[in-house]
């Protein structure tokens, strides 16, 4: 079953079947060990070209409000676009496969491992090595707003919420959602 939307963008690749979708999550399950968002942007954008930026941005909002992991959304959203329920689960199987096995041997080195100085520092560098990928991918992710006034101001009002005035994220989202839903229609008239 095919459910790929119309896009605007002439040069995105064909439906990727449900084997492309499982090597493709798994493929950034296993290089994007703790960070997969800002890769994922790039995998399934600018590399398999799946998705516009545009497409990615929504789709990843949606992703969002859902409950649960952010990428785990994404993959099961994007196969269930491509090839239904099948494609929903070869997304998610190949997305936790991978880091599934990485888990476990790591928690196994470093329950032998954890008082070693050398691997506080290893941690301590993977923080930050995270820290600037999450930047990167929120830079990516803002750029499409910045001919939508009205988005930028969503997302700005969302930031401002959560970010620096602690509010939680669900009463947050429980305004932002229908405000933007509200603007989005208004503007598509």
């Amino acid at each position: 079953m095919n459910h790929e939307l119309p896009s605007s963008e002439p040069d995105l690749a064909p439906t990727p079947t449900s084997q492309q979708i499982f090597a493709g999550f798994l493929g950034l399950g296993l290089i994007s060990f703790g960070g997969a968002l800002p890769l994922a942007r790039r995998a399934l954008v600018e590399q398999r070209r799946w998705l516009s930026a545009e497409e990615f941005t929504d789709l990843l909002g949606l992703c969002q409000f859902l409950p649960g992991g952010n990428i785990i959304n994404l993959s099961v959203a994007i196969g269930m676009r491509f090839q239904g329920i099948r494609g929903a689960l070869a997304g998610l199987l190949g997305l936790i496969a991978g880091p599934s096995l990485v888990v476990i041997g790591l928690g196994v080195l470093y329950e032998h491992t954890q008082n070693d100085p050398h691997v506080r520092h290893l941690f301590a560098g993977l923080a930050a090595a995270a820290a600037g990928l999450l930047i990167s991918m929120a830079v990516k992710i803002v750029l499409p707003l910045r001919r939508k006034p009205l988005g930028m101001l969503i997302a700005v009002l969302g930031f401002v919420a959560i970010a620096v005035l602690r509010w939680p994220l669900l009463p947050t989202m429980l305004v932002l959602t229908p405000l933007s839903i509200y603007i989005a229609s208004r503007s598509a008239r």
